[in-house]
């Protein structure tokens, strides 16, 4: 069969699929627009302000779905740094995204777009947080695994309680791990973290973050970019007794990861080491909602402006499942897609 050929007036943007633990990652490879800024902040901002069509023609459906999460790829930004990221959901745009680190990190050396030698190659990457070190475990070019070296995680409100109509008084703690979420236990709420809960988790998710919001003011030090509430983590025993927890991690409009998150898993590193629950230097291994998993360690313990932080090491594993090119013919009223969620 002849490749079909597409009107010069359409756009077309190309993409390479993967996932990490389950979590799906579209990355945005070509056809893109020129996305002008010195940092990238500045890119994320043009990008939120101007093409913003494109997050929703490729996150939303028909070409997506409500769960969908995706990347851009752009020049590196900073002085030894590889290349340079954002991303993107049903909402708008994250702050920090572990698991797409780990799946970029693959995807830049497997396709030699970023060249490295050895088998433990080491990538920086600036990102809207700050610059994240990710380190890859290869064999015979394979990319087996990957580990990151967050940004200063910190603990931002601590046992706090919060009323939610129809929950009662829900106790919860505040954590930023390259996003702030809230972390709540899942067992006095009465959910179960599997698929079954699959709603119900996505509701309580939303009132909880949403009171949390209203009720308490959300602040990073430095980035008033970076200060909003992005997301709820349910956090109960794991199914897996050799594994620490899991937790389900229910961010932007709804969206459920399907991985551990490594920005969730970074947030909770920095709240059981405040709360002497994990000394640095121990490794523990966090279950999803698939049961897929996310190791993560407390590396190091700065100051982070008027915050005590940890350094955490995240790791985990990601995988190819194709290639792709968007279409958005001009006369389709649904090119910038739709979405029920």
């Amino acid at each position: 069969m002849n490749e079909m050929e597409i009107p010069g007036n359409w756009l077309k943007i190309s993409t390479i699929e993967m996932h990490t633990g389950g979590e799906p990652l579209r990355i945005l490879t070509g056809g893109l627009p020129e996305i002008p800024g010195k940092t990238i902040l500045e890119k994320r901002r043009y990008f939120r302000d101007q093409l913003d069509h494109i997050r929703r023609g490729c996150m939303y459906e028909p070409r997506g779905h409500a769960d969908m999460y995706g990347a851009v790829v752009t020049e590196a930004l900073n002085e030894g740094s590889d290349f340079g990221t954002f991303f993107m959901h049903n909402e708008g745009y994250s702050t920090m995204c572990g698991h797409a680190i780990i799946a970029l990190t693959k995807y830049l050396l497997e396709s030699g777009l970023v060249r490295k030698e050895g088998d433990e190659p080491v990538v920086k990457i600036d990102a809207p947080p700050g610059v994240i070190t990710a380190k890859a475990i290869r064999k015979g070019g394979i990319v087996k695994k990957v580990s990151f070296l967050n940004v200063p995680s910190f603990l931002l409100l601590e046992d706090e309680t919060v009323h939610v109509e129809g929950l009662g008084n829900v106790k919860f703690d505040v954590a930023y791990g390259g996003a702030f979420y809230v972390i709540c236990d899942a067992k006095p709420l009465g959910l179960q973290l599997n698929e079954s809960n699959f709603y119900k988790l996505i509701n309580t998710g939303r009132r909880i973050k949403h009171a949390v919001m209203e009720n308490f003011k959300i602040e990073h030090p430095f980035e008033d970019d970076l200060s909003f509430l992005y997301g709820t983590i349910f956090t109960g025993k794991a199914k897996n007794p050799a594994n620490h927890s899991r937790n389900v991690c229910i961010f932007a409009d709804g969206e459920v990861d399907r991985s551990a998150t490594g920005s969730g898993v970074s947030a909770r590193a920095a709240l059981h080491h405040f709360k002497g629950d994990l000394p640095q230097g121990k490794k523990i291994t966090i279950e999803s909602i698939l049961g897929s998993t996310m190791e993560v360690e407390v590396k190091d313990t700065p100051q982070y402006g008027p915050h005590r932080a940890v350094i955490p090491e995240v790791s985990g594993t990601a995988y190819f499942t194709g290639r792709n090119e968007c279409w958005f013919d001009p006369a389709d009223p649904l090119k910038e897609g739709f979405i029920f969620r």
